[in-house]
């Protein structure tokens, strides 16, 4: 235990060099979630899932859906959709079973004013753009800018905004820029933050650890998703991906969320019970 609680010291001290008071909260986190071998996990109140995951279950029994989740032992939830109802109606579900829509993903295009009232209708911390895709760099930056436009937006009502990624913006666009190289420069890091999805990290064959230290404090959220021998989704634990050394290696660089999605589960609800049973029981 002094090991571990000296370990955490010493890491406060070198990451408020990097990172000033985010940081620095990110540390005191890492050392509450120190067990007492010294070894890391992920705090419960920091494991969330995407509900597009279940989204055949909630198009049939919304609240049945939720019900679940919560008897899985999942707080939070990353919005996908309302199912027909409004802001107001789904957060009194939510309310209902504990569960709490800390994210939710969203265009930018419409009445964006009205997107941001529901997500403080709703109690949201977070909203993303879950997809975006153009043929040229200048459209690539032209989006960028409506990004920090509509972060800037969001931030002057408390909620963080960001850009959720695929495999695609990886790939360098007319022989250039990668679209990702083009938003975290256009895009300013107080207005857009990142949503990285992990399995589309390593499709596209780029070392999430590194990407993560490379954008130091903008990785907000993992979408935790884990990828199979021959390269489609699996459920966690159950796949490729060493999620135990991408979290220990980015321990100290600002994640918050930790969100179990699978984009096409056999078996939804079985799927989220594996996700929140790896989370929990990983030790890194």
């Amino acid at each position: 235990m002094l090991r571990g609680a000296a370990g955490a010291a010493l890491g406060l001290g070198a990451v408020v060099a990097l990172g000033g008071t985010a940081a620095a909260s990110t540390t005191a986190d890492a050392a509450s979630a120190t067990t007492a071998l010294g070894r890391l996990r992920v705090p419960k109140d920091a494991i969330s899932i995407q509900l597009y995951t279940l989204r055949s279950l909630l198009e049939e029994d919304t609240e049945g859906t939720l019900r679940e989740l919560a008897a899985i032992g999942y707080r939070k939830v990353e919005l996908a959709g309302t199912y027909g109802r409004t802001a107001a109606e789904f957060r009194a579900l939510l309310d209902r079973y504990g569960l709490r829509a800390t994210s939710s993903h969203s265009g930018i295009d419409g009445d964006f004013a009205a997107t941001l009232e529901d997500a403080r209708t709703l109690g949201q911390q977070y909203l993303s753009v879950p997809y975006a895709d153009f043929e040229t760099a200048q459209e690539w930056r032209d989006f960028a800018r409506r990004l920090d436009a509509a972060g800037e937006q969001a931030r002057r009502v408390g909620i963080q905004f960001g850009y959720h990624n695929h495999a695609h913006e990886f790939q360098a666009v007319q022989g250039r820029q990668r679209p990702m190289d083009i938003i975290t420069r256009q895009a300013r890091s107080w207005n857009v933050h990142l949503e990285l999805d992990l399995f589309w990290v390593i499709d596209a064959e780029v070392d999430p650890i590194s990407y993560v230290w490379k954008n130091f404090g903008r990785v907000k959220q993992f979408h935790v998703k884990d990828r199979a021998e021959d390269g489609t989704w699996a459920d966690l634990g159950t796949g490729t991906v060493d999620f135990g050394r991408i979290f220990r290696k980015t321990w100290l660089t600002g994640v918050r969320e930790y969100v179990v999605e699978h984009d096409d589960p056999a078996d939804p609800l079985e799927t989220a019970r594996v996700g929140y049973r790896y989370l929990t029981d990983l030790r890194f």
